[in-house]
């Protein structure tokens, strides 16, 4: 049976607002990193081979689960799909930075311009597209790169700091202490980064981790202590800063009751996360650090195991398990 022109209008409509939906319903799930977001992102894609989109999801459900391999898949089949589609070439890029940590030096070489390529090609579609700005930075400075050089990280640094200030004087810290080996001139310009963080829109989470993790980097932990303080006194709700305490102790050793009680916080769920926060395995494996440097063997065995159960891939908190 034909159906009539109105009917076949109002059909059409009727399943691109459904498709609409589930994507919109598929991109709540990662942002919280539901392990339910892979099986929807699965099954969108069966129902909608053709859309960009759709596989965009699912490279990035797959990087959640860590399936980097699949994910280099689909987001190249997105990329075929939507050659000018600057989403797809920044997971595609994504995808390509997780796989070649996982691979040897050969097989890095082979798929090193691969990942220049679709960066570039993200920022060529998208200039605000700073996550692929900075990978850029990182892929120039890398001595072996093809096609690499500081005259082209410079230049990503340049139009970072014209969008984000906090982020460009990040990005000029990787150079000085990549290319130039000035840890004094890195010094300054995470200091400015810091000073530039309040005039960062609240939603802004990324930047902030970004700038205390640099804190933490160069082993200035009081100063880390205090951004993530001021942080979590601006932002309480917010789950980010409390994670990052927990992180701060576990790594340095200091502020360990507070490390602890951000971690519970974050645990305990309530808090708003973003699709870049850690997940509960991570936290659990902090915690068990923590507890193990307090003295505490037998609670921290318990959270390295909670984390295991969570995730049994998780080589961390294995080591970390046996080192008890």
């Amino acid at each position: 049976m034909r159906l009539a022109p109105l009917a076949l209008g109002l059909l059409l409509a009727g399943f691109s607002a459904a498709a609409f939906a589930n994507a919109a319903d598929i991109e709540s799930l990662l942002k919280v990193r539901d392990p339910g977001a892979l099986a929807k992102a699965q099954a969108f894609v069966e129902a909608n081979e053709a859309n960009a989109r759709a596989w965009v999801l699912l490279a990035r459900a797959q990087l959640q689960k860590g399936e980097a391999d699949e994910a280099v898949e689909s987001a190249e089949q997105a990329v075929e799909l939507a050659p000018n589609d600057a989403q797809a070439q920044l997971w595609l890029g994504n995808s390509l930075g997780i796989r070649i940590g996982q691979v040897n030096m050969l097989r890095k070489l082979t798929m090193a311009p691969s990942l220049r390529d679709a960066y570039e090609a993200a920022v060529r579609l998208d200039g605000n597209l700073l996550q692929a700005r900075s990978a850029l930075i990182q892929y120039y400075l890398y001595p072996a790169a093809p096609g690499g050089g500081v005259e082209k990280a410079q230049a990503q640094q340049a139009e970072i700091a014209r969008r984000n200030p906090a982020r460009g004087h990040l990005a000029e810290a990787t150079i000085q202490r990549a290319h130039f080996k000035d840890d004094s001139a890195a010094m300054r310009a995470i200091d400015a980064a810091v000073a530039a963080v309040p005039a960062l829109p609240a939603d802004d989470i990324d930047t902030r981790v970004m700038v205390g993790n640099s804190l933490v980097a160069l082993e200035r932990y009081a100063d880390a202590r205090t951004f993530y303080l001021a942080w979590a006194g601006v932002q309480p709700r917010q789950a980010a800063p409390h994670y990052q305490l927990g992180r701060l102790a576990a790594i340095s050793g200091q502020f360990l009751d507070e490390g602890g009680a951000g971690l519970k916080r974050y645990l305990d769920g309530g808090l708003a996360r973003g699709e870049n926060d850690p997940d509960n395995t991570s936290a659990w494996w902090r915690l068990g650090q923590i507890q193990a440097k307090q003295g505490d063997a037998a609670t921290a065995r318990a959270s390295f195991q909670t984390a295991l159960r969570l995730d049994p891939a998780n080589t961390e908190a294995k080591k970390s398990l046996d080192a008890l």
